[in-house]
């Protein structure tokens, strides 16, 4: 068993020393993790979007953080943010993937919000994040519990790459350097390409997206929806490039991925408009009372996933990595608690099990049964849902 840190411990290792890192490279970088700044033709376009305003992109609900409640928690986390067991994973092998899913719609969990889709004869990565921090610099920042369950070279072949936003947990310059000579594309959020293509990706291979933009490939429909998040890899960086959710609309299926998001009135309209979602893919981990509009929480996830129209629900952006002060199995308790009372399906595979929403799977709770707050004892609850100009915002 690994010995417990004391929150103290927690709290230095994980907070203060990557941000103290952060602040620094911030102010003299030459990192290149930090990326590149969208120029010429794309900041044209940047400029261009509805979204952009007075020098940056913004939320048509903006972001509120309460800064001594963050202070609080996180100098007192919980003693359970990282297991002390290992974590039961699945290794992948790549003989799994010889062929698509006779159902048609297969799912394989990586990990936080890494998820290999298959969709109708295509197969889609999402966020994918195969290096060991969630940091600008390899030393030091929060470190994945578990390695990569399968390498990227034995991956299929994959059809597209899907990015939700440029923070580091969802960008990874460590995979972006392997899989840039894949012969793929790369559906990104507006600005989020000048990264790609400072990291070796082809021009021709990136496709920058606004909110409600569209890409057609090989039958399927992707198209970039709204999420209430943010955006930076430094800290004169932020909110320079969108942030997205996407939704994947197939021959046959449909599949909804937040990527990061609170939630926001325009969540009905992406239901209304696209759904029904033969499956929903939210997150629903690292949240905070703090940050209640950043990081949407398990029970608003839940409420996401009815306004979507979704038939199951995968929480992801759990699994992987500590990034808040709950504990580690607190996201996904109550998620089942919250859509206990809603009458939602939800798909529990573990790290690296694939699963097939058609075929209702049945999963059993693999995670250790630990002490965490309900929903009542710490509630997160995004503010300004009530927006009469929303539909005119968007």
């Amino acid at each position: 068993m690994k010995p417990k840190q004391s929150p103290l411990g927690v709290f230095k290792n994980r907070y203060v020393f990557a941000g103290i890192a952060v602040l620094l490279l911030g102010t003299f970088s030459t990192c290149e993790s930090i990326g590149q700044k969208a120029q010429g033709e794309r900041l044209e376009k940047v400029q261009s979007s509805p979204q952009w305003r007075e020098g940056k992109f913004v939320n048509p609900q903006p972001l509120v953080n309460f800064t001594w409640k963050a202070i609080q928690t996180l100098l007192n986390p919980s003693p359970h943010v990282n297991p002390t067991e290992p974590v039961p994973v699945v290794a992948v092998e790549k003989e799994r993937f010889s062929k698509f899913p006779e159902s048609g719609l297969r799912v394989t969990w990586l990990g936080h919000s890494t998820n290999l889709i298959e969709i109708d004869g295509l197969r889609i990565l999402t966020d994918p994040v195969w290096g060991d921090r969630t940091s600008p610099i390899s030393w030091i920042g929060p470190k994945r519990w578990y390695p990569p369950l399968i390498e990227l070279k034995d991956l299929p072949e994959i059809d597209l790459v899907l990015i939700s936003h440029d923070h580091y947990d969802h960008l990874d310059l460590a995979t972006i350097s392997i899989i840039k000579t894949w012969n793929t594309k790369f559906v990104v959020p507006l600005g989020v390409g000048a990264n790609l293509e400072y990291w070796g990706v082809p021009k021709e291979k990136i496709v920058e997206m606004d909110w409600w933009g569209s890409l057609h490939l090989k039958g399927l429909e992707v198209v970039s929806t709204p999420a209430r998040h943010a955006s930076g890899r430094y800290l004169l960086d932020n909110d320079k490039k969108l942030w997205s959710s996407y939704a994947l609309l197939g021959p046959k299926h449909r599949v909804y991925f937040s990527g990061d998001t609170g939630l926001f009135p325009a969540m009905k309209k992406i239901g209304e408009k696209y759904g029904p979602f033969d499956l929903t893919m939210i997150e629903t981990g690292q949240y905070d009372q703090a940050w209640p509009d950043w990081h949407i929480g398990p029970e608003q996830a839940v409420i996401a996933h009815t306004q979507l129209k979704g038939k199951r629900l995968l929480p992801i952006h759990w699994g992987l990595f500590a990034l808040a002060s709950h504990s580690w199995t607190e996201p996904i308790e109550r998620v089942m608690a919250k859509a206990e009372k809603l009458k939602v399906t939800v798909l529990t595979p573990r790290p690296g099990e694939s699963t097939e929403p058609d075929l209702d799977p049945k999963h059993s709770s693999w995670w250790p049964k630990l002490p965490w707050r309900t929903g009542d004892e710490n509630p997160i609850v995004s503010g300004q849902l009530e927006d009469p100009e929303e539909d005119e915002a968007l």
